[in-house]
């Protein structure tokens, strides 16, 4: 298995596990999105709680160039170190939702 190859079944199986966690309050769905040919993974909320409307992209993750764009990440556990705990090194991981001015201050890749 290539790297890209692995990195989309990494991803998929982190974004399907956190799929499955529902929320606690409304009547709201967890929608994994897969896109292969476009390599872009997201994760969307969407139904009602009380009388507000709930819809939203909770994760957005890339696969560009053979690195892993965390476009977006409303979690609190934070997708990239799921991702790092299952096998994608941080040099191969761009937090694309930090400034580019501020990424060399973290440990994943700068672009």
């Amino acid at each position: 298995m290539d790297k890209v190859d692995k990195y989309r079944q990494i991803i998929k199986e982190v974004l399907t596990e956190y799929s499955q966690i529902k929320p606690a309050n409304g009547e709201i769905e967890v929608i994994p999105i897969f896109n292969n040919e476009s390599d872009k993974y997201q994760v969307l909320h969407m139904g009602w709680e009380n009388r507000h409307r709930i819809y939203g992209c909770t994760v957005h993750i890339d696969i560009q160039d053979e690195k892993v764009w965390i476009q977006n990440d409303n979690t609190e556990v934070g997708i990239a170190n799921e991702l790092v705990d299952r096998g994608i090194p941080k040099a191969d991981i761009v937090l694309g939702y930090q400034a580019p001015y501020l990424r060399h201050l973290t440990d994943f890749a700068v672009s």
